[in-house]
């Protein structure tokens, strides 16, 4: 596409790695378009590109000087055209595409064969060499052949590896074919690429000529992960093997689908992205479940061996430090009498000695740190922070919202897209100890504006999974949940509905007082919505996702704004089919006096929050936010039943292996 008046315009060359120019004062810039698109701005005019959503294709332009507005675009268009063919053909002379850090064994990843648009006819006859994983292995044709479904995680598909007896029998990595056909084993196979047989899926093959590498399986009655079907729960104990799965596979592609859509979509709308720290002194959430960060405990033994002395142990000491002062005083007398005595100046230099080391027993007692079970202790009992790394408590953090806010109220927009932890004693299907949250602020926004951006980024990350994983999610679709893709499509072609909490409220009372739903969890208004009542909201109701805002204030977080109704506040949650909520969000408190009483209210500490209190000091601005649990955006995406399952290495109570 070409939009725009094209002037004093050269030869310009446009990759994905950047901008190549001849004519002066070109630059790249962004475009706010929902696909990754990038435009040239020239001195004297602009034109724009738009190809794939993951960059260019090579494009060489001839010199178009001083266009006029009214130019047949239908002839730039031909020529555009023209160009990509040409395009198309140099890169079909360059030959096989080599993975850029494989280049030593001149490895070709499988997408760019398999997921080529020809499904990789233009490549027949090249020599191409393929690393992986054995998938499935078979002997054929009384053992002349085997053919391998070799799959390298670039892609769902294995690609077809057809391997000769001669081929194994002449390398010296294998004795034979029974070597490449078991389930698990790493190949570099060397072959020729050939038009796979009619009635096949695929349109080519690998026919091999070399077996470059082969990492057998040792044992494989032994390998956990055998063609048979494996539970979930099993493959949990499994971490380090389970993304050799068909399942966790497309989940983890699916999972870094997600992740560069949400980048995508942040960048894309002037957002900065800021890096909020793991350690924290601070509860965001005031929940009091967090992970604490403490050098104590390992001096805890060490500690342990100190002796500690009672007031009473304390009073004898001074009892006895006063009669060895008296005795001090005597052998001083006594030296002094018999200058010459050495034994006498021995006996007074030792009982200043020993007064000396009973002063200081003392002294360790009434001022040193006091230990109780190996951990210092303050004068009444408490566990002395002084002495710990951070000369205060220090946690895990549950969100980086705080941190994020104050880069909010500098640079307007920003997010952060990090791990959190949370400490609570929990075994669902819907809980994790370590979790990533996606963490928007926005300056001179109102919850009206938080609920549109929330909206448009589920929206724009549902359609990014629809134009860009379309593999894996027609797996999903169909081996996990039926309705994946059509609740992907639903979500992404429907607004979102929005009502108060109060309003839903008054629906869910009235399904029930209607004998239309019975609920395990009552409803009435003041309680924090469970999982069952948010998704008949957005499942039953209204069949499509839906917003609800303006929460009570006793069961939101401190930070949320007071409404003027001083019951509710201005917060938001989205309620998404198959999660429950998916969002939670809300505008920030932006009036210091009343952000001071409401951290008093919560009965908590107003010391950890004064930096959190200057940002309504020092040029306070109206500003909103909101959370969003990644691994739940997984989770609605795919239809996977329990969360641990949509993460790669989750840690959960009783649980932190690998």
């Amino acid at each position: 596409m070409i939009v725009g008046r094209l002037k004093c315009l050269r030869q310009v060359f446009v990759s994905t790695t950047g901008v190549h120019r001849s004519c002066t004062a070109v630059r790249a810039v962004r475009s706010p378009q929902t696909s990754p698109v990038r435009a040239l701005q020239l001195k004297r005019g602009q034109f724009q590109l738009q190809t794939s959503s993951r960059g260019f294709r090579s494009v060489t332009m001839a010199a178009v000087v001083d266009a006029p507005p009214t130019e047949d675009l239908s002839a730039l268009e031909d020529q555009l055209a023209a160009l990509q063919l040409k395009i198309k053909m140099k890169k079909e002379e360059q030959g096989v595409p080599i993975a850029p850090y494989s280049a030593s064994f001149q490895r070709t990843m499988i997408d760019k064969i398999l997921g080529a648009e020809d499904g990789g006819v233009s490549l027949l006859g090249k020599t191409i060499t393929v690393g992986g994983w054995v998938k499935t292995g078979r002997e054929a044709e009384k053992g002349a052949i085997a053919f391998l479904a070799v799959n390298d995680g670039s892609m769902f598909t294995s690609l077809q590896v057809v391997v000769p007896r001669e081929v194994a029998e002449s390398s010296d990595l294998v004795q034979s074919l029974k070597g490449v056909v078991i389930t698990g084993s790493s190949v570099l196979v060397e072959g020729t690429l050939v038009a796979a047989p009619e009635g096949k899926e695929q349109k080519v093959e690998l026919k091999a000529t070399k077996l470059r590498y082969v990492g057998q399986v040792d044992d494989a009655a032994s390998y956990p992960l055998a063609k048979k079907k494996t539970s979930m729960e099993f493959l949990r104990e499994k971490a380090h093997l389970r993304p050799r799965t068909n399942t966790v596979g497309a989940v983890a592609r699916i999972r870094n689908e997600l992740a560069y859509a949400t980048h995508t979509f942040f960048q894309q709308h002037g957002f900065l992205y800021v890096h909020t720290p793991i350690i924290t002194a601070s509860d965001t959430e005031g929940a009091g479940e967090m992970f604490q960060v403490t050098t104590l405990l390992g001096s805890v033994e060490e500690n342990g061996k100190i002796p500690q002395l009672s007031a009473d142990d304390v009073d004898k000491l001074k009892q006895e430090t006063s009669q060895q002062g008296s005795a001090v005083k005597e052998a001083k007398a006594a030296a002094a009498a018999q200058k010459d005595d050495p034994v006498l100046m021995a006996a007074a230099k030792e009982a200043i000695d020993k007064l000396m080391a009973l002063k200081a027993k003392i002294a360790q007692a009434e001022s040193g740190p006091k230990y109780d079970g190996g951990l210092p202790r303050t004068a009444d009992g408490k566990i002395d922070y002084r002495q710990d790394f951070f000369d205060r408590p220090a946690f895990l953090t549950v969100s980086g919202q705080l941190q994020v806010e104050n880069f909010a109220c500098s640079l307007s927009n920003v997010y952060t897209f990090s791990p959190t932890f949370r400490a609570e004693n929990s075994r669902t299907s819907r809980h994790l100890a370590e979790f990533w949250m996606v963490e928007p602020e926005m300056a001179f926004c109102t919850l009206e504006d938080d609920m549109a951006c929330a909206e448009a980024y589920v929206r724009f990350c549902c359609r990014w999974l629809l134009e860009h994983c379309k593999e894996d999610m027609d797996f999903i679709n169909k081996m996990v949940d039926k309705s994946a893709l059509e609740r992907l499509r639903h979500v992404a072609e429907t607004p979102f509905k929005r009502i108060t909490y109060t309003e839903a409220v008054e629906i869910l009372e009235g399904v029930v007082r209607d004998g239309k739903k019975k609920f395990e969890f009552p409803v009435s208004w003041g309680i924090d919505l469970a999982s069952e009542h948010e998704r008949y909201l957005t499942e039953d109701v209204f069949q499509q996702p839906v917003i609800v805002y303006n929460y009570p204030k006793d069961i939101k977080a401190f930070y949320m704004r007071l409404n003027d109704d001083n019951k509710t506040v201005g917060a938001m949650d989205v309620l998404v089919p198959k999660v429950g909520e998916l969002i939670g969000g809300s505008q920030r408190e932006e009036r210091l006096d009343v952000l001071e009483r409401r951290i008093k209210e919560a009965g908590m500490e107003i010391e950890p929050y004064v930096h959190y209190l200057e940002l309504r000091k020092y040029g306070t601005v109206p500003h909103s936010g909101f959370g969003l649990g990644f691994e739940r955006l997984i989770l609605f995406a795919t239809g996977i039943d329990n969360i641990r399952d949509v993460i790669p290495f989750p840690r959960w109570p009783g649980n932190a292996d690998f």
